[in-house]
């Protein structure tokens, strides 16, 4: 009996041990502790904001100091982003010039740097478009926010680095790491480049959280990657490619006429033969 009654309490301990700690993993899943683990948020050209991860945006360090901040985004209404955290994409800085941030970084590890843009202004691809660089390190190459996710729309750009002793290691290069990390927006041939907020984490890919789905962006990335995969197909396989490739293939012009179609040479040929045997046969019956 005496062991029945210690029994039961400890069993309840446990269980309520269990349950706090899968409400625990279920919490940090959702969001819970994110704000902890980043180290440097900035909303661009815009005011402090803590958003609903409870990610805390400082103020623009910029401002005053180097480039324009804009707010022209405020007018629209911006896709795939939450009411409440619109203005970390509606708010943004640009130069006429490469300018960028920098950002103290003391610890070794997994880090995740996070750019948050929107298009606002340009209607159009091929409007504006830059670079990003990390370190010297080119990250983002030729971005067309536009003709990644169209006008007035939410797109992240995230970027996996780490730091070990005192290197920088991104995208497969590595470079010596003095404390600092510098990110630049690279002017480029159309436009200025620009950022609307970015922030860094410390984390994996699978910390980040994502944009809500939008239904049009979903279907041409599948429609991108069905075309990779039977480009790659083609590639391996060889003969394969050709049944493959030609599904979107656009023809140039008419095809191009037989030149020997309407060559009758082959058909001349035993009359000019007979002719010539004829003449002589004729002439020499003549003089007989």
């Amino acid at each position: 009996m005496a062991m029945r009654r210690v029994t039961v309490p400890l069993v309840a301990g446990l269980v309520m041990v269990v349950v706090l700690s899968l409400l625990a993993e279920h919490c940090w899943a959702d969001g819970g502790g994110l704000a902890e683990r980043v180290i440097w948020a900035v909303n661009a050209g815009g005011e402090a904001h803590t958003d609903m991860h409870g990610i805390h945006f400082k103020k623009d360090p910029l401002e005053g100091k180097l480039g324009k901040a804009s707010d022209y985004g405020v007018r629209l209404p911006i896709l795939r982003s939450s009411p409440e955290d619109q203005i970390l994409y509606q708010t943004e800085r640009y130069n006429e010039d490469t300018f960028g941030y920098e950002v103290p970084i003391r610890e070794e590890g997994d880090y995740i740097l996070v750019l948050k843009y929107a298009e606002v202004y340009f209607a159009q691809s091929q409007q504006k478009v830059f670079d990003v660089r990390l370190n010297d390190h080119v990250v983002v190459k030729d971005l067309d926010i536009f003709e990644r996710v169209g006008h007035s729309t939410a797109h992240d750009e995230i970027v996996p680095f780490s730091i070990r002793r005192g290197k920088l290691s991104v995208q497969g290069e590595v470079s010596t790491f003095n404390g600092k990390l510098t990110v630049e927006f690279v002017k480029g041939y159309y436009d200025n480049p620009k950022v609307c907020a970015l922030y860094v984490m410390k984390g994996t890919l699978d910390d980040v959280p994502k944009l809500q789905p939008h239904p049009g962006l979903e279907k041409r990335e599948e429609l991108e990657e069905e075309e990779e995969e039977e480009s790659e197909a083609g590639e391996e396989g060889g003969k394969k490619s050709t049944s493959t490739a030609p599904k979107y293939r656009v023809q140039s012009g008419p095809r191009t006429p037989n030149p020997y179609a309407a060559d009758n040479s082959s058909l001349m040929f035993p009359i000019l033969v007979a002719f010539g045997v004829f003449i002589p046969t004729l002439f020499c019956l003549c003089r007989l």
